[in-house]
């Protein structure tokens, strides 16, 4: 479970916890050296875990030319795919966001830059701010062969940059399926926006979006439809 997550409400010592665990500053990056050419095609698919889905989804809801971003589990299998079963860390699953994008918009080099300065904290092994457990890793799901040697590339050229006062630990994990969270997870982001956690660990996440990537930033999210 979200280890602090918590109702509007809640007692002051407990938001004073909320506090100390609130999200990470956004570390500013280079974009990737070598990316995917500009599309032709205005589909493709990037899968990308980093903690809790609920602010990774609404980060990239917020980014230009993300047309869906749908939280779910990567990492597992079928039947372990829900998240009373991903919670206990057993599954091999990781929260993860599957995101739908427009190549002639964005790239998926633009994406990783964004998951590495924005979303989350690379450095966090198992863990993300107060969410402890492998379900909480840092790690790229690459769709093609082309995605995974821009993620690799990536990944060295942010280790000699030493832009991270940490090593990075995102693994880069192949074959591995998406499986969509339940519909009470999608859009959490936006449909609770005071709740504590959401306000402590993710919004400033969309607002460092805005202030160090305002040519990604969208205001507008793109939410998922006909969700129960």
């Amino acid at each position: 479970m979200k280890s602090i997550a918590l109702k509007v409400g809640a007692p002051l010592v407990l938001l004073s916890a909320l506090t100390a665990c609130a999200a990470e500053q956004a570390v500013v990056i280079a974009p990737p050296a070598i990316d995917e050419p500009a599309g032709t095609t205005h589909t493709a698919t990037a899968i990308f875990a980093g903690g809790c889905f609920w602010g990774v989804q609404g980060v990239f809801q917020h980014v230009k030319g993300v047309t869906s971003a749908v939280s779910g589990y990567t990492g597992g299998d079928a039947r372990t795919a829900n998240y009373e079963s991903v919670e206990t860390g057993d599954t091999g699953h990781a929260e993860s966001v599957k995101i739908t994008y427009d190549p002639t918009q964005v790239s998926y080099g633009k994406l990783l830059q964004v998951f590495f300065s924005v979303a989350h904290d690379p450095t966090q092994l198992n863990r993300q701010g107060p969410d402890r457990g492998t379900q909480y890793r840092s790690a790229i799901f690459p769709q093609t062969a082309s995605q995974r040697a821009v993620a690799e590339k990536y990944i060295a050229q942010l280790a000699a940059s030493r832009a991270f006062n940490k090593p990075l630990v995102t693994r880069i994990e192949t074959d591995k399926k998406f499986y969509a969270a339940e519909s009470y997870h999608q859009n959490y982001l936006t449909l609770h926006p005071n709740d504590p956690y959401i306000v402590y660990n993710d919004l400033p996440k969309v607002a460092n979006l805005k202030r160090i990537a305002p040519d990604l930033y969208r205001a507008d999210a793109v939410l998922l439809r006909n969700i129960m």
